[in-house]
């Protein structure tokens, strides 16, 4: 069995007050990339979880020591994982995978989205990846109807920006908006995607404010955005906590287009949106 555990695009993410927990309140919409890691499960005496070329335990190890703490009995596994989200680049890899493995126990371990939060924070959001709404500190998730037909073109740079390194710079810098604005913007967001409509048909909602601590922190991510709308993006935005620039195109073809033109050979093109997704 082979599992597609897909990358996750923050196309907006509203910061809000630190909470008791050491999370953030958040508001952001989520949405899957057709580039995905490919996990291979097969038997195995004892389970056992191989990640070639990342190095430490990864959440997908836990993901699956947490299911078996919470009694799942099924056969040992062995988990083979084929990197193909770049790590450590605001695009949730490490988070799919985990959230991959316990799609394996659904209907079997009770209360997968409890399980998932505890995981981590974009881990219950990937639990069935579509388009959605994703409140409080990212346990709180609401799928909206598939988005039209758009396409990304993602320059990871190098990847390495700790997301916990990122957040104590937007602390330190000020950032972040009060409750009753994130009750504001997500009625917004929830307005404007509810019908089906392409990210591009509402850009002046996709805001990232983690964008000016990032940036504080790797300036060169301020290049590749500029990069990305010299080439025709419509819109160009940090992903996540970075440092992915991100930049939105109609189709795959003008991607393709912009992709080349930017002169970042580690230009990643693919579709966005849950139907695109291969099965």
């Amino acid at each position: 069995m082979v599992l597609r555990a897909p990358a996750k695009l923050n196309l907006c993410l509203y910061l809000g007050g630190r909470r008791g927990d050491g999370l953030h309140e958040l508001c952001s919409l989520f949405e899957p990339l057709e580039l995905a890691d490919l996990i291979e499960v097969s038997p195995a005496e004892e389970d056992e979880v191989h990640c070639p070329g990342v190095e430490g335990e990864n959440l997908a190890a836990r993901a699956l020591a947490a299911l078996r703490e919470r009694g799942w009995e099924r056969e040992g596994l062995r988990l083979e994982i084929e990197k193909r989200v770049p790590v450590a680049a605001g695009l949730g890899g490490g988070s799919a995978d985990a959230a991959a493995v316990l799609r394996l126990a659904a209907g079997e371990v009770p209360d997968l989205p409890r399980l998932a939060a505890e995981l981590g924070a974009d881990v219950p959001s990937q639990l069935r990846p579509a388009l959605a709404l994703v409140r409080g500190g990212g346990e709180r998730v609401e799928p909206l109807p598939e988005p039209a037909e758009h396409a990304v073109v993602l320059l990871p740079g190098g990847g390495g920006l700790g997301t916990a390194e990122v957040f104590a710079e937007a602390d330190r810098l000020g950032l972040g908006r009060g409750a009753e604005e994130l009750d504001e913007l997500a009625e917004r967001l929830r307005e404007a995607a509810g019908a089906g409509a392409s990210p591009l048909s509402y850009p002046e909602l996709l805001v990232n404010d983690l964008e000016p601590a990032a940036l504080s922190l790797r300036p060169e991510i301020g290049a590749a955005l500029e990069a990305l709308r010299g080439a025709g993006a419509p819109l160009a935005l940090l992903s996540g906590s970075g440092p992915t620039a991100v930049g939105l195109f109609p189709d795959l073809g003008s991607a393709r287009v912009a992709a080349a033109a930017t002169g970042y050979e580690e230009a990643i093109v693919c579709a966005a949106g849950q139907a695109r997704l291969p099965r």
